[in-house]
């Protein structure tokens, strides 16, 4: 877990310092454009098969006939979804009125070519658990994708620069998996007894596909009814909001599978990890996104610039929102490996109708609306995928409540006190009273902790420490 999610925050940072100086030269349009792109992008790559390579990992037992066939449906499926995406980009560009919407989606149909040169090393990798030659793959293309996005940002390629940038890093990915693995075989393309395979990976896919409708829902229905510069506006917003449950827990999801497939016959032992996780990634969680709803505004002004301040207020919404979907998005590793793939993808399809109601009525205030439409839905969603997920882990409500109140209580009384401290504080420069702020919000978060909770924060430091 350090190897994993330790590169994934030095590779995070070096692509944020990227990011950041890329968003102060292009504008709202050019990622209110992009944003347009990824709802394709993001739909296909729900099928792009890495469903099927998490078989993978999940399986007790699995012989090299059956990863050759795996890389060969890999390898047959991404190109499918390659020539898809080329040839329906036109129908795209007239759904959202924007013709540039067409080339670029047929520019980026070749990243799927790489993608069966990345998910077959990744699972091997995972199975063996060898998170270290993973994480260096992961840094190194990060670094390069980064070069990429600020060369292309200074050279003045405008909204190509979103798409140069991410070829280059699958790109670099692709090949520095594969030699991390060093699993050079031919693909089979004869699926005799793949069934198993196809069965694990085809519901994972399923929950991905539903997972892309619940994800993708709000820029579908904003693409259609706002301006390319309120829906830059709203896309960069959620990006701010979802830094943490998109950039940094992933990595921990991804080294929880590989662990529960590990355990997944010991309930005991399954339901004592999921606590502890929930427990450490929330003691991390909860003061970021309730921080980031107090001092967002500040926050925008430093970061991003004048040109984005019509982000803070919709990045205070999100971030309230964040904290459900925080703990939603880490039921489904332990319950696709306890073998039952099927539940994330009812989880996924719940979300994918109460999200999608949600963002269609909220969708008629604005930007504005789409951040209330999160706060209202998400907790009903979690509700809902709690009762069903938790009893195949072996927790209650009651004791996932329990693992995470110390931090939710320490994380709101800060916010609280940040709170009044920001209008209490007179006019000053917002880089001033940002950081004023944030040392404040620390400081305050960790007198809590001490106060409540020193044995938890002395027992998270151990873990941590590996001891």
């Amino acid at each position: 877990m350090i190897w994993r999610s330790g590169t994934q925050i030095l590779g995070q940072m070096i692509a944020w310092a990227s990011t950041f100086l890329v968003i102060r030269i292009l504008s709202p349009a050019d990622y209110g454009l992009f944003a347009m792109t990824q709802v394709i992008l993001v739909l296909l790559n729900m099928l792009n098969g890495y469903g099927l390579a998490s078989a993978v990992i999940q399986k007790a037992e699995i012989d090299d006939r059956a990863v050759r066939q795996l890389f060969g449906m890999l390898i047959l499926l991404n190109a499918a979804l390659a020539l898809t995406q080329f040839l329906v980009a036109p129908i795209v560009a007239a759904y959202f009125r924007q013709p540039p919407v067409a080339d670029l989606l047929r520019v980026q149909a070749a990243l799927y070519l790489t993608t069966p040169f990345i998910a077959l090393p990744y699972a091997l990798l995972s199975r063996r658990m060898e998170f270290r030659r993973q994480s260096a793959v992961n840094l190194v293309s990060a670094v390069l994708g980064a070069i990429a996005a600020f060369a292309g940002a200074v050279g003045g390629l405008g909204v190509w620069t979103l798409v140069l940038a991410p070829a280059v890093m699958w790109s670099a990915r692709a090949i520095g998996m594969m030699w991390a693995a060093a699993w050079w075989r031919m693909p089979s393309f004869d699926f005799r007894g793949a069934g198993s395979i196809a069965r694990y990976g085809g519901l994972m896919a399923a929950g991905q596909l539903f997972w892309f409708v619940q994800s993708q829902a709000d820029v579908f229905v904003a693409g259609r009814t706002l301006p390319a510069y309120e829906l830059g506006i709203y896309t960069t917003s959620l990006f701010l909001a979802q830094i943490f449950v998109s950039k940094f827990v992933p990595p921990l999801n991804e080294v929880a599978f590989s662990a529960y497939a590990r355990i997944q016959d010991d309930g005991a032992s399954m339901g004592a990890a999921f606590l502890k996780s929930a427990q450490i990634i929330f003691l991390a969680a909860m003061p970021f996104y309730l921080g980031l709803a107090v001092v967002a505004d500040p926050l925008v002004a430093v970061v991003l610039g004048d040109k984005w301040l019509a982000t803070g207020p919709v990045v205070a919404l999100l971030a309230l929102a964040m904290p459900f979907m925080t703990l939603q998005v880490l039921f489904a590793p332990a319950s696709d490996a306890r073998g039952h793939p099927e539940i994330s993808a009812r989880n996924s399809a719940t979300g994918a109708v109460v999200l999608g109601i949600a963002f269609v009525i909220g969708a008629q205030w604005g930007v504005r609306g789409l951040g209330i439409a999160w706060i209202v839905a998400y907790p009903l969603y979690l509700a809902i995928c709690a009762r069903r997920t938790l009893p195949v882990i072996g927790v209650t409500a009651g004791q996932v409540a329990h693992a995470v109140a110390v931090p939710v209580f320490a994380a709101a009384t800060m916010a609280a006190g940040v709170w009044l401290l920001d209008h209490a504080l007179p006019a000053m420069s917002p880089l001033l009273r940002l950081t004023t702020l944030v040392a404040t919000g620390g400081g305050i978060y960790l007198a809590v902790l001490l106060i409540v909770a020193r044995d938890m924060v002395r027992e998270t430091i151990a873990l941590v420490r590996n001891r």
